[in-house]
C-alpha cells in the first residue's frame, strides 16, 4: 500500500510570495510624527561673565536712519500700540483703556531718575538699546522684519521701558560707555545686558570696558534672556 504525500513544496511557495508581497511595517521608532517646535534658545550667565562674552567689534552708523525700524506697531490688533501696551503693562495703579486705546489715570515708577510719573504723557518708552546703536552693533544687516521686530519687542520686559521723558531724552542714541542713568545703574546695566545677548548685538571696545568696569561694582546676578535671533 502506498502513502500519499502532501505536496509542501508548492504551499511553501505560496507563503514565501505573500510574506514578501506583504507591506513591511515600519519600526516604531521611524514611524512618521507631527514635527515638533524646538525649544526657544536661552541664553545664562552671571553679570560679569554675561559682559565678557559679547562680542567687540568696531561700531558703524553709515546707511542709519530711525525710519528703518518701524515702530509702534499694533501687533496683535487690539487697537494698542507697542507705546500703549508698554504703559498698560507697566503701570503701578491701573489704566483705564478707551476708544482707540485712549489711556487715563495710571501711575508709573522711571527707575532711571527714581521718580513717580503721571499722566502717562509724562513718559517717553525707551529702546533700552537705542535704535541708532542697535544699528551700529549688528542691526544694520538685518532685514526689515528683524528690525521691526526689535523696535517693537514686548517679548522681553527689558527691551522697552516707561520712563521720564526729559531722562530719556538725555540719553538719546548714547550706550554704556557715554550714558547711565542717574539712578538705579546696576539694573540698567543688567537690562542693557541682556538686550545685547537677546539680539546677538556687539558692542565697541570702550563700551565693554565701561560694562565691565560698573560690573565688577554690582551683585553679580544672573542674567537668564531667551534669544530672539
Amino acid at each position: 500500500m502506498s502513502v500519499r504525500r502532501t505536496p509542501w513544496a508548492p504551499v511553501v511557495v505560496s507563503l514565501l510570495a505573500l510574506v514578501v508581497s506583504a507591506p513591511v511595517s515600519a519600526p516604531v521608532a521611524a514611524v512618521a510624527s507631527p514635527a515638533r517646535a524646538s525649544a526657544p534658545e536661552t541664553y545664562s550667565a552671571s553679570l560679569v561673565r554675561a559682559v565678557a562674552d559679547l562680542r567687540v567689534r568696531a561700531e558703524v552708523r553709515t546707511g542709519y536712519d530711525r525710519d528703518k525700524f518701524v515702530h509702534w506697531t499694533d501687533a496683535d490688533g487690539d487697537g494698542c500700540s507697542t507705546r500703549e501696551e508698554v504703559l498698560i503693562a507697566e503701570a503701578d495703579d491701573p489704566v483705564t483703556v478707551g476708544t482707540s486705546c485712549t489711556l487715563s489715570g495710571g501711575r508709573w515708577w522711571s527707575y532711571y531718575d527714581g521718580v513717580s510719573r503721571t499722566p502717562s504723557s509724562t513718559l517717553d518708552i525707551d529702546h533700552m538699546v537705542p535704535l541708532a546703536e542697535a544699528w551700529d552693533s549688528g542691526a544694520r544687516s538685518w532685514s526689515a522684519g528683524t528690525r521691526k521686530a526689535f523696535a517693537n519687542d514686548l517679548g522681553d520686559y527689558r527691551s522697552l521701558v516707561a520712563v521720564s521723558a526729559s531722562v530719556n531724552r538725555s540719553k538719546g542714541a548714547r550706550d554704556v560707555a557715554e550714558w547711565l542713568p542717574p539712578k538705579s545703574r546696576c539694573r540698567y546695566l543688567r537690562e542693557f545686558v541682556a538686550v545685547k545677548h537677546r539680539w546677538r548685538l556687539t558692542v565697541d571696545r570702550a563700551e565693554k570696558t565701561a560694562m565691565a568696569s560698573l560690573a565688577e561694582s554690582c551683585p553679580d546676578r544672573t542674567i537668564t534672556v531667551v534669544l530672539a535671533r
